[in-house]
């Protein structure tokens, strides 16, 4: 069967929803005379919703280093002391202190020729959040919020879109897509536990009433005048109040959780963050981010990211194990990025410092074909030497990965289109 994707000239081999399928199925309604085109649509997305897919993205705040991740330059110039060690593939080696990475290699597709222009950290998380650079005229959703509306079941109990850890410099939320895929946020004191002020103070019942004594009230304002502030308001207080009398609310708990879980995925906040991402996915969250701050290297590059490596490393090992032994490795993609990379050369406080034109990515589930890399830098790391991946090409790819339609517009309040992923193309080795 040929992929479901929507562009013509990628025919990749997965078992999905074709196009000529679709239209068919389509076609056959719209013949009967039973629905109109913005009906069929529905049914497409309301079909895409059914088969539970996710993503969880693993974002390295600051910019991590390829050379100390999983580009290593051992021996040469540039490459400084880190050594590369072998993976559970043949021929595939990544940067020493990524150990239970390495063994989870067969289901991991490494991206080395990930290339950009930006060099500046805000622009730069802007960018890699929602394939757009940094305008004054209109705020651009995520593209977690993106996936989430096309994804999202519509009357989920839980938030479409979770963020894990401090958001950091160029937080990007719904823009204006709207409330109900903003990103619910996990940090700090809440990781692991029912987050604060979820809970209600009083028992349901009398939760209950006084929402209705809100609603009569808002109907008063609103019949003054007041309708579209009300209108604002009560999607924000609905959707708190479905969460607050939940009892998917528990998965945030981590209490529940073996030890011996608990230990794979390690004893650190972005461990913590992980397993949480694989519990919210499938109690049916559809965007997941979990972020790790402290890439910003200019300074001691080599013992920062072996610091980071040792939280990071199980982490990530863990969770595709975890969601492949539960069968769900097939429907959530996982991505490892941060917004550029690392200068090749060393310089003088033994630190690497911006560098857009050549970093990593790594992707794992979604039908994605592990055990390969994609792409090459040049022997010295100073540029792309093989197959660059522009931000497009990466978006384009998750979104073929999740069957999600990437030239789909939206329309900005200035009433401009703006479509999911602005150009590029899926990357068809990524599929096998």
């Amino acid at each position: 069967m040929t992929q479901f994707c929507w562009h013509e000239n990628v025919d990749l081999t997965r078992q999905s929803l074709s196009r000529r399928r679709f239209l068919y199925g389509t076609s056959a309604v719209a013949a009967a005379g039973t629905m109109n085109f913005r009906d069929l649509m529905s049914v497409q997305a309301d079909e895409l919703r059914k088969r539970g897919k996710a993503m969880i993205f693993l974002f390295m705040q600051g910019g991590p280093s390829q050379l100390e991740t999983f580009d290593p330059k051992p021996g040469t110039e540039n490459g400084g002391p880190t050594t590369a060690i072998s993976t559970a593939v043949t021929g595939i080696q990544i940067a020493e202190g990524w150990e239970r990475t390495a063994a989870q290699m067969q289901d991991i597709a490494i991206i080395r020729s990930m290339t950009n222009k930006e060099g500046e950290h805000q622009r730069a998380v802007y960018q890699m959040h929602t394939g757009y650079v940094p305008s004054g005229s209109v705020k651009h959703p995520s593209l977690g919020a993106c996936i989430a509306k096309e994804l999202a079941p519509l009357h989920s109990e839980l938030p479409a879109v979770v963020t894990i850890g401090d958001r950091g410099l160029g937080s990007v939320g719904a823009g204006f897509l709207g409330v109900d895929y903003e990103p619910f946020q996990v940090a700090g004191r809440n990781l692991g536990k029912v987050p604060d002020n979820v809970s209600p103070i009083v028992g349901d019942k009398r939760f209950t009433r006084r929402m209705g004594l809100l609603d009569k009230l808002e109907g008063e304002f609103a019949a003054r005048g007041g309708e579209v502030v009300v209108t604002n308001h009560q999607q924000i207080y609905d959707k708190s109040a479905k969460l607050v009398l939940s009892p998917l609310t528990k998965t945030f708990d981590l209490s529940g959780e073996s030890a011996e879980t608990k230990q794979r995925y390690g004893d650190s906040e972005f461990g913590k963050g992980c397993l949480l991402a694989r519990r919210l996915v499938e109690a049916g969250v559809t965007f997941v981010e979990v972020r790790l701050n402290g890439w910003d290297s200019h300074q001691d590059v080599f013992d920062g990211v072996k610091g980071l490596a040792s939280k990071c490393d199980p982490a990530l090992a863990a969770l595709i194990a975890d969601l492949k032994e539960r069968g769900m490795l097939d429907s959530t993609l996982v991505l490892w990025t941060g917004e550029f990379g690392r200068t090749p050369k060393v310089n003088p406080r033994t630190g690497r410092d911006h560098w857009p034109r050549n970093f990593n990515a790594l992707l794992a589930g979604g039908g994605i074909k592990g055990g390969q890399v994609i792409g090459e830098s040049a022997a010295n790391g100073m540029g792309v030497l093989k197959d660059p991946v522009a931000i497009p090409d990466l978006f384009s790819s998750i979104c073929t990965s999740l069957e999600v339609n990437p030239v789909k517009e939206n329309m900005s309040p200035i009433g401009r289109p703006l479509k999911i992923v602005d150009g590029g193309h899926p990357i068809t080795k990524l599929f096998g």
